[in-house]
């Protein structure tokens, strides 16, 4: 009896993870742009050929995907894609293998050590330069689903200038800035080299102006109809946040919006992702917990905001969008 149980036991992890290969499967593809190889019928070969890639490896690839149905057989040994839609695009396509691939590359890693970090009491520590590139191109996507959020209140409020807080290489407020040419764009970097690629992307935007300033020392001349922090919070020591927001109102003019792109820590309601996505921060040294929904209105309460409300950005992955306004 003891023995059916184990091997029942072994049979049902083996059978939960099954979905993982799915992952795996198109993290490689999207990593080594095999999907675009394998848009038309290719032979195993020619692709390790063309890509310089370990042919056996290739081959056993091929032999996962046509068990899960990336791929199918395309005769005379070929293999093509299979239901298409259901794999990422190309890099560089806003493609949703980003995610992917900073599930695989930072996420689960990070998971793994979560024994070790249990015993000993030691967390990681977030190498920003290491992860850079896959944050970027994570938060890139994350501005194409958030953006019609932004856009709503700029339109709606009239908003005519903006302060955008950890800029980044300035993708928001350089798109936002498209739309709306007659309001003016500030954004503040602390990295002098991103500051510098930001006022280079944005150096045929009239209505742009990117500063190199630190979040705690910046002093605006006059308050913005409308202050952005996106992907920031999680960067922000737990007893400060408070505080912050409270400054933040601050820099906001009366009836002006606060908005904030931010995880948000999990509750029994939210998919399993979600809840684990606070694990992964709560892993680093420099990295801080979620805020939670209950936080983020007591906090824009206690500035003296109106909370409009938190929405969805991508509720898988617990991303949400945070909005204020400032009463009149």
């Amino acid at each position: 009896m003891i023995d059916v149980m184990k091997m029942f036991k072994a049979r049902m992890y083996m059978k939960r993870n099954e979905p993982f290969l799915y992952s795996w499967h198109a993290y490689v593809g999207y990593e080594l742009d095999l999907f675009r190889a394998f848009e038309r019928p290719m032979a195993k070969t020619d692709v390790a050929d063309a890509y310089g890639l370990d042919a056996n490896l290739l081959e056993q690839w091929v032999a996962v995907g046509v068990s899960i149905g990336h791929l199918k057989e395309a005769g005379r040994g070929r293999h093509k894609l299979a239901n298409a839609w259901k794999l990422p695009k190309p890099k560089g396509d806003n493609s949703s293998g980003v995610l992917l691939k900073e599930m695989m590359e930072l996420h689960i890693p990070t998971l793994l050590h979560y024994p070790e970090m249990m015993r000993n009491g030691e967390r990681l520590h977030f190498d920003e330069e290491k992860h850079a590139g896959t944050v970027a191109e994570t938060s890139r996507l994350l501005e194409v689903l958030a953006m019609p959020k932004m856009s709503k209140r700029i339109r709606e409020n009239n908003v005519q200038s903006v302060l955008d807080i950890g800029c980044g290489e300035a993708g928001y407020i350089k798109k936002l800035a498209g739309r709306f040419p007659d309001a003016q764009f500030t954004g503040i970097e602390i990295s002098k080299e991103v500051t510098v690629k930001a006022q280079q992307l944005t150096a045929d935007n009239n209505n742009i102006t990117v500063e190199n300033a630190d979040l705690w020392e910046y002093n605006p001349d006059q308050p913005f109809d409308m202050v952005m922090m996106n992907n920031v919070l999680h960067y922000i020591d737990l007893e400060k946040r408070e505080a912050l927001i409270f400054e933040l109102a601050s820099w906001v003019s009366p009836g002006g919006i606060l908005s904030i792109v931010t995880p948000i820590a999990g509750s029994s309601d939210d998919p399993p992702f979600a809840n684990v996505f606070n694990s992964f921060f709560s892993s680093f040294d420099n990295l801080y917990r979620l805020p939670t929904r209950e936080e983020l209105r007591e906090w824009g309460s206690g500035a003296g905001l109106d909370m409009l409300g938190i929405h969805t950005v991508i509720k898988e992955g617990g991303w949400y969008i945070a909005q204020y306004r400032k009463p009149e």
